[in-house]
């Protein structure tokens, strides 16, 4: 009998590239090693669209490949099909243009958002959290969240920011959608 999956995780190819095998040192391959680990070893599952395993094929390091194929051996790998949500995509947009006024700052912002939307999707069709070292995007995405209820329950955990997220602390604790991890969360 399989075990119960306690949450499904959008983890971005950006984790992926990033982390490094047991002689990794640096702080951000270490903890995105622990990360992925603390995953695997937990009743955790991973979410995979054919976009995001296409990203993974190309950033993947050889642990990520190697995590992945373990995880898809126990039956943790979920592959999901979505169809891309052009009225969600535009409604990010307009939020975009009215909240950014320069015009080279909104473009580059939109870029990163539309890059990344595969995540905010795949998300949205599962379990609602993604995992991504990208602050950028998620800082896009937080903006963008203030009107735009389906974004507001997104969970977004970043692995490297061990300080300020404890990311292997929430996981052991069974990766709820603490409010002050949900996109577009502002502190009183």
């Amino acid at each position: 009998m399989p075990a119960i999956i306690w949450r499904k995780l959008v983890i971005d190819a950006s984790v992926a590239r990033a982390c490094g095998g047991t002689e990794a040192i640096h702080p951000t391959p270490k903890h995105c090693r622990d990360f992925l680990n603390k995953v695997q070893a937990e009743r955790y599952g991973v979410v995979m669209t054919p976009a995001i395993t296409a990203e993974w094929k190309k950033h993947r390091s050889n642990f990520a490949f190697t995590w992945l194929t373990a995880m898809a051996r126990r039956g943790k790998v979920f592959d999901i099909r979505i169809v891309s949500d052009e009225r969600l995509s535009e409604r990010i947009e307009l939020e975009v243009q009215v909240s950014i006024p320069d015009e080279q700052e909104r473009k580059a912002m939109l870029d990163r958002m539309r890059k990344d939307l595969l995540l905010i999707e795949a998300a949205l069709a599962s379990d609602k959290t993604v995992i991504s070292l990208d602050e950028k995007v998620r800082k896009s995405f937080g903006t963008s969240a203030k009107n735009l209820p389906e974004l507001q329950e997104v969970v977004w955990v970043n692995p490297a920011r061990i300080a300020e997220e404890q990311p292997l602390q929430w996981l052991k604790a069974g990766a709820k959608p603490d409010r002050v991890r949900l996109l577009g969360f502002e502190p009183n």
